[in-house]
């Protein structure tokens, strides 16, 4: 099938994104994932492994590290890179350009046309300021395709839009993308 980067950051709901990669696995996809240090200390980057058969990736310049430049090779590994859940951190590092870690440094790194999709995740409250909206505006400009966070009940308690997408949906998604892109190459 597809090899799918799955990029993840700090959120609670970080735990959604172990299930979302076994669905993608168990549909016959090959996936990566690269979490954030924080990410990585909410789960264990094992747990990936467990579920995909890959090496989960946090930082670049560990003792374990595959290459020179593990953010190019997995950049150039990736018919899709998916990031679930992206934080408002994240979101506001990958809009303005920065590369302070491996899930920020691969994005750059991507070739123009491979997809891009996030999927946000937060409370509410930051969902909806201004500088958050600014820069999913902006990381939509360039490129990036969103999956809009439910609503519900918040980890901080508070109800509203900021619930990450379950799981099943998100994998339609980046099934739905992958399919809309074998089509334009054809």
């Amino acid at each position: 099938m597809s090899n799918i980067l799955l990029g993840a950051s700090a959120s609670v709901s970080v735990y959604k994104a172990c299930d979302l990669a076994s669905k993608l696995t168990q549909a016959g996809h090959a996936v990566r994932a690269v979490l954030t240090r924080r990410a990585a200390s909410l789960v264990s980057p094992q747990l990936f492994e467990a579920v995909t058969g890959q090496r989960a990736f946090v930082d670049e310049f560990d003792a374990q590290r595959q290459g020179a430049m593990d953010h190019i090779e997995l950049a150039k590994w990736a018919h899709l890179f998916v990031i679930a859940p992206a934080s408002a951190d994240l979101i506001g590092r990958l809009s303005h350009g920065l590369a302070d870690d491996l899930v920020t440094t691969a994005a750059l790194a991507l070739p123009g046309d491979v997809p891009r999709l996030l999927a946000p995740a937060m409370n509410p409250h930051m969902l909806t300021h201004p500088a958050v909206r600014r820069n999913l505006d902006r990381l939509v400009s360039d490129g990036w395709r969103t999956i809009e966070p439910e609503i519900g009940h918040t980890a901080c308690g508070d109800e509203g839009r900021g619930r990450l997408a379950e799981p099943s949906k998100i994998a339609e998604r980046v099934v739905a993308v992958l399919a809309l892109d074998s089509e334009g190459r054809k």
